[in-house]
């Protein structure tokens, strides 16, 4: 079992690896020329996203959970 500590990491492992995933399949389907290989495309654009997105988001989610803080109500009161 991963300890406690490294759950921010691999949340932010996984959500890229999800987010990216879709993003990559969708955007090499639309772009994908009829005669080529999907699956190969559609990895090879998976892992290179994947590369990017996972520390865009490891930088991103502290951000974004400041601001969804600031944007929200506090419920006890």
């Amino acid at each position: 079992m991963i300890p406690a500590r490294y759950g921010p990491v691999l949340f932010s492992l996984i959500l890229s690896g999800v987010m990216s995933l879709l993003v990559s399949g969708i955007s090499t389907l639309r772009t994908l020329p009829t005669d080529q290989s999907f699956p190969d495309l559609w990895a090879r654009a998976w892992l290179t996203g994947w590369v990017v997105a996972f520390p865009a988001v490891m930088l991103a989610a502290p951000l974004a959970r400041k601001l969804v803080a600031r944007l929200t109500a506090s419920e006890c009161g």
